[in-house]
């Protein structure tokens, strides 16, 4: 992201988090369930600017576990519109954005930030960058559809998100196992219907 003069990006998962202590790690995201135990770690990491957003990675509400809001996607927004208000202040950084495992919400959340400051960017390349940054990635679809409206991508964003989607299934039949067990089958079909209409026109 050098137009905001962060010129390193990493996404992870809590357990990782140690391996990132000496990286200098200048800016963090943290993504957390809403009853989760704040890390202790980042008392080991150099100086360093956080922002901590707390809901659930469900892409349905469920008892007691609502999905991601509006509200909660315009907080990751606002956390980029803060990182390009202070870039002036720096020559370099490294944002670090992680969530639980660093497979949903956190990839959610960097694709929202990408997407909010390279306004021009393609959508496929974003998602080719989040994959060669996390091979896991499958993003909360329920974020990036918020992402979507609320930075004007006109559902290209979606589309790009649906693509995705269909790359990680081909690549790897361990997402639908895991996606079937985590109750997200809307979002599996989102890719194999692609992967169908693909195929049709072949």
């Amino acid at each position: 992201m050098k137009p905001i003069a962060i010129t390193r990006l990493t996404i992870c998962g809590i357990d990782e988090l140690p391996t990132h202590r000496n990286h200098g790690v200048s800016h963090i995201l943290s993504v957390l369930d809403p009853d989760r135990e704040d890390p202790a770690i980042f008392g080991d990491f150099a100086p360093h600017e956080r922002t901590v957003l707390r809901f659930h990675d469900v892409i349905e509400d469920k008892e007691g576990r609502p999905a991601p809001t509006r509200q909660d996607v315009e907080a990751i927004l606002a956390f980029g519109e803060a990182l390009k208000a202070s870039h002036a202040d720096r020559r370099d950084g490294h944002l670090l954005v992680h969530c639980h495992m660093g497979v949903s919400r956190s990839t959610a959340a960097m694709i929202t930030l990408m997407a909010q400051i390279e306004p021009d960017r393609d959508e496929d390349s974003i998602f080719t960058t989040i994959r060669e940054m996390r091979p896991i990635a499958w993003p909360n679809s329920v974020m990036i559809a918020f992402a979507d409206d609320m930075l004007g991508r006109e559902g290209r964003l979606t589309a790009a998100l649906h693509r995705h989607y269909a790359i990680q299934l081909e690549r790897d039949d361990m997402f639908e196992r895991w996606m079937t067990e985590l109750e997200r089958a809307r979002e599996i079909e989102f890719g194999r219907a692609l992967a169908r209409q693909k195929a049709s026109t072949q």
